[in-house]
Parts: structure tokens; C-alpha cells; sequence
């Protein structure tokens, strides 16, 4: 009777009485979720106000919360050649094209595993699953990408190996068994094909689905530099973003290494400033991207915590 006047209570619109436990757990929840949050930030503020410092100030006093000395010069050093605009837009279309592709991909193959109809989908799904235990190591990888598929100085030996993963074809294949089996079969009662139920009915159920997933191709492309270290030599004039960051700092800390204390001080070269201003220009326009699929990547990630 009380949980039945509780409901009624909760239907009707009334407010419901919070005991003092609840209270005291909401509390602690709100405390750690909020102090979890300032140590997320904070870094990232030191990073920003750092980027804004002069390195003499740094190499005296540190990293500081508030900029010291206000200068540019780091964004200056970093942007100076241009080449820096160039792997922004080279990485934003990767990024998006990979991510689109991606999408595509792990949706349909995920929808296919799922398919009871599908013969071999337990075979395919154990090699996928196969995949992800065992590698051949990277010389046999590199052999492969280079020799066999002529992908040396290829955008494309970047764009292909983050495509697809088998971790996220198997999240997709569980998003999908979330969609009821009934769907698809009054589908195929109305006279639908196979693309049109995939496309129609069940792409807009996974919205969820592909914002998790998408947000994690799109990290993966914007994130890449390992792949571009591999296969893209100094032949390639345009490198992908993050990779092209890095060698802005390994070459300002060459040049601060072969020069100082023979033409110029060390607090000229902005060797750690320079690296502030990398993190800055890296991981700035995906943080603005978050909070447009924050939504449905929370709504993604808890798809099957809850049963029933």
C-alpha cells in the first residue's frame, strides 16, 4: 500500500519526501562528482594560462593558474611556417570522412550480426572477436601496409587502420540486439528490402549507438599521429595535425639544444610554452565538439545497464 501511494504521489505531480540518507548520499555524490570536475578542469586551465606565459617567467616561477608576462609568442612560433592551417583542415577531413565511412561500416556489419537469418554470423563474429586477441607485431604490420598494399606516403595508411576496430563492430552488434526483432519483421510483412529496414527503421533507433561510436572514430582521427609516424615521411609535405605538433616540438627543443648558449638565450626559444600552445590548438575544437553529443554518447553508454 505504501509503494502504491508513493507511485500515486509521483503520477499526480506531488513532491516526494526525500529521507536524511538520501540527503546525506546525494551530498557525497554532488561533493565527489564536483571536486572530480575542478581536477579535471584545472589542468586544463594551467595548460591554457601557460600557453599565455612567457618561458622566463615559467623557468623561474612554474606553471600558474593565472598568465604571467602575457605573450603570443608561442601561438606565433607554432603558426608561423602555415603549414599548421593546412594539417587543421587535412585532419578535419579525415576526421570526418573517417568517421562517416566508419559509421556506415560498423552500423551495417553490426545490424548483420545481429540478423538471426544470417548463416554465418557466428563464425564472422568469432573472427572478428579472433582479431582483437592476436597480432602479428609491427613488422609484419608494416610489411603489409607498405609492400603488399603500396600504402607508403598514403593518406590513406592513416585513414584505413582506425576505420573499423572489432571493439566497436561487437558495441555495435550489443546496441543493435536492443532493437526488437519484431521491428525488422513488419518490415519485411510491408514488403521492405534489407537497406530500406536498416535505414528506415533501424538507423533511427541507434542515434544513441552512433554518437558513442562516433565519438570514438572521430577522437581516434583527430587524436592520430602513430600511424602518420609510420607511413608518411618527410615526402609528405601536409601531415595530419597531432603529428605535425610533434615535430614542432621535437624541433624546437633541437634547436634550443644546438644553439644555446651560443647566439641566443634559452629564454628565447619558447621550448615550453610551445608545448602548452600544442595542447592548446590539439585538444581545443574537439572539447567544443563534446558538448553537442554529450546527450546521446551518456545515453549510449548506458544502453543494457538497466534490464528489462
Amino acid at each position: 500500500m505504501a509503494k502504491t501511494k508513493d507511485l500515486d504521489m509521483m503520477e499526480s505531480g506531488a513532491k516526494v519526501k526525500i529521507g536524511a540518507t538520501d540527503m546525506v548520499v546525494r551530498g557525497v555524490g554532488y561533493f565527489v562528482t564536483t571536486f572530480y570536475a575542478l581536477a579535471c578542469i584545472f589542468p586544463f586551465l594551467i595548460i591554457l594560462a601557460s600557453s599565455f606565459t612567457s618561458e622566463s617567467y615559467i623557468r623561474v616561477h612554474g606553471v600558474q593558474l593565472i598568465p604571467h608576462e602575457f605573450t603570443l609568442k608561442a601561438y606565433e612560433m607554432v603558426t608561423k611556417s602555415g603549414l599548421i592551417w593546412k594539417s587543421y583542415g587535412l585532419t578535419i577531413a579525415m576526421t570526418f570522412v573517417g568517421t562517416f565511412v566508419g559509421l556506415s561500416i560498423i552500423s551495417m556489419t553490426g545490424y548483420a550480426l545481429q540478423r538471426k537469418d544470417f548463416p554465418f554470423r557466428n563464425a564472422i563474429s568469432f573472427y572478428i572477436y579472433f582479431t582483437s586477441l592476436f597480432s602479428a607485431g609491427l613488422a609484419p604490420y608494416y610489411l603489409l601496409m607498405t609492400q603488399t598494399y603500396h600504402l607508403k606516403d598514403s593518406y590513406f595508411a592513416v585513414l584505413l587502420p582506425l576505420m573499423m576496430s572489432p571493439w566497436l563492430i561487437i558495441l555495435m552488434k550489443n546496441f543493435v540486439k536492443q532493437i526488437p526483432h519484431e521491428i525488422t519483421e513488419s518490415g519485411k510483412i510491408d514488403g521492405a528490402g534489407d537497406m530500406t529496414i536498416f535505414i528506415r527503421l533501424v538507423l533511427p533507433m541507434l542515434k544513441p549507438a552512433l554518437a558513442t561510436i562516433g565519438l570514438f572514430l572521430a577522437l581516434g582521427y583527430w587524436n592520430e599521429w602513430y600511424q602518420s609516424s609510420l607511413f608518411l615521411s618527410s615526402k609528405v609535405d601536409v601531415k595530419p595535425l597531432q603529428y605535425m605538433l610533434y615535430e614542432i616540438v621535437n624541433k624546437t627543443q633541437a634547436l634550443k639544444n644546438s644553439v644555446a648558449g651560443q647566439y641566443v638565450s634559452l629564454t628565447d626559444i619558447p621550448t615550453e610554452t610551445v608545448k602548452m600552445a600544442n595542447a592548446m590548438l590539439a585538444t581545443g575544437p574537439i572539447v567544443l565538439l563534446y558538448p553537442f553529443v554529450q546527450k546521446y554518447f551518456i545515453g549510449g553508454i548506458t544502453v543494457g545497464a538497466v534490464k528489462g
